[in-house]
């Protein structure tokens, strides 16, 4: 868990010499606890010193990475509400692919998980896992080879010694999971020569909790929890209390990423979609899916970018000139604020309108159209700076900028500092642009 700046200024000089940048040691410890300084800033600091608030300041929960193409760090969190400080590393999405399904079925959900990406607020969103189920019908490693070629993260699940053995000698460099559904000796040693993550089960945090010092004796140190159950509120709340154990108790056997299978839990698709929110929310650190339907995986895909977004740094999208449909030279120019969620909005609403045209961005660090005039950082200067670095006018044959009307006391200030262009005092929500281009002459 972090340390407070009191337990981090035990491993510094306190001389108050300055040559950390911070003025003394005290502030330098306090930056060191919210983030924005590295403890190597100070010269007089020990190797010693370092590897030890190391230790003491890592995340209750262990952080495992797998994957090669697409890394992912799985676990690392270190509050139980985002609202705390931030939670840091998203739950992996996936597929669960077993010897059942036909060939045509495997081929159809290995497709999907490569080609269902969508673009949000200037984010890519995808899933990221394919889970391969041996079901010793002899077709577990030739799946696992055609879901190794997509590049996506493995889960390995399998009791077979010979199939993972195969499995891994082809995926190794992706660093799969391995999911036993025994603890075998021999698996053990295999998940340890090869270093690999392994999942452990239990249907409690007790029967979880020696299992893992199970795999711990054997060398493995890398471990994912799995909890054992057919029933949603049995897995719901375990998860808490491992989360809880984890970070307020600091319980050591529970401080590990979890996964959760909504398809183990129900048979009913739309059931397993919103299981799968829940995990998503509290507190799984991948999900797997039955199969890949867009209605199901983008909500989720959304969802997991809102809460893995840290709360006291709002998204933003680039600064510069968008083009929605296909504007010309004859297009009118829209300017809003960075914050991504206006921009998408506003974008979605030209889009809606029918109109070609383009959208200049500025950079207000994050902040909404109102708050960002506020704080003096979208004003008439501002925007006019704006369209003359960007020189959006070499564009343009009729030059018409469209400004937000909840600013409309910079009108004046603006036509001044644009005397070439028309402005125009567009809608106060972004919702009526549709309307508000069908009825004013631009």
């Amino acid at each position: 868990m972090a340390l407070k700046p009191l337990d981090i200024l035990k491993f510094l000089p306190k001389t108050n010499c300055k040559e950390c940048g911070f003025p003394t040691c005290l502030a330098f410890a306090m930056q060191i606890a919210i983030g924005k300084a590295d403890l190597s800033q100070c010269p007089y600091v020990s190797e010693d010193a370092k590897k030890q608030l190391a230790s003491e300041s890592a995340p209750p929960i262990k952080t495992i990475t797998v994957g090669n193409k697409e890394k992912i760090n799985l676990g690392g969190e270190t509050v139980l509400y985002r609202h705390e400080k931030t939670f840091y590393n998203p739950t992996g999405i996936g597929v669960l692919i077993d010897e059942d399904m036909n060939e045509e079925k495997i081929e159809e959900e290995i497709k999907n998980i490569c080609e269902m990406k969508y673009e949000r607020v200037g984010v890519l969103l995808k899933g990221e896992f394919i889970g391969i189920f041996d079901k010793e019908k002899g077709k577990f490693v030739e799946v696992v080879k055609k879901a190794y070629e997509t590049g996506k993260n493995l889960i390995l699940m399998s009791d077979n010694i010979d199939n993972l053995k195969k499995a891994i000698e082809i995926s190794k460099d992706v660093r799969p999971i391995v999911f036993p559904d025994t603890l075998k000796d021999e698996i053990l040693q295999i998940v340890k020569d090869n270093n690999l993550p392994i999942v452990v089960k239990g249907s409690n945090i007790d029967e979880i909790s020696e299992n893992v010092k199970k795999v711990k004796n054997s060398g493995v140190e890398e471990i994912i929890i799995y909890v054992e159950s057919k029933k949603i509120s049995d897995v719901f709340k375990n998860l808490i209390l491992i989360r809880r154990s984890a970070i307020l108790k600091k319980n050591k056997e529970l401080g590990y990423p979890v996964l959760t299978i909504p398809a183990f839990l129900t048979d009913n698709y739309l059931k397993e979609g919103i299981y799968a929110s829940i995990f998503i929310a509290k507190y799984g650190s991948i999900v797997l899916l039955s199969k890949l339907n867009g209605e199901i995986l983008f909500p989720l895909l959304v969802e997991r970018l809102n809460i893995f977004t840290d709360p006291q740094r709002p998204m933003t999208t680039p600064e510069g000139i968008y083009e929605i449909g296909k504007p010309d030279e004859n297009s009118p120019v829209f300017v809003t604020t960075n914050f991504s969620l206006t921009y998408f909005i506003v974008s979605g609403e030209i889009e809606n309108s029918k109109i070609p045209a383009y959208l200049l961005i500025q950079d207000t660090e994050g902040l909404s159209v109102l708050t960002a005039w506020a704080a003096d950082k979208f004003n008439a200067d501002t925007i006019a700076n704006l369209v003359k670095k960007t020189k959006i006018e070499e564009r343009l044959k009729k030059k018409v900028l469209i400004i937000p009307g909840v600013v409309a006391q910079i009108y004046g200030e603006l036509e001044e500092q644009l005397p070439d262009w028309k402005i125009l005092l567009g809608p106060r929500e972004a919702a009526h642009i549709p309307s508000f281009v069908r009825n004013v002459e631009i």
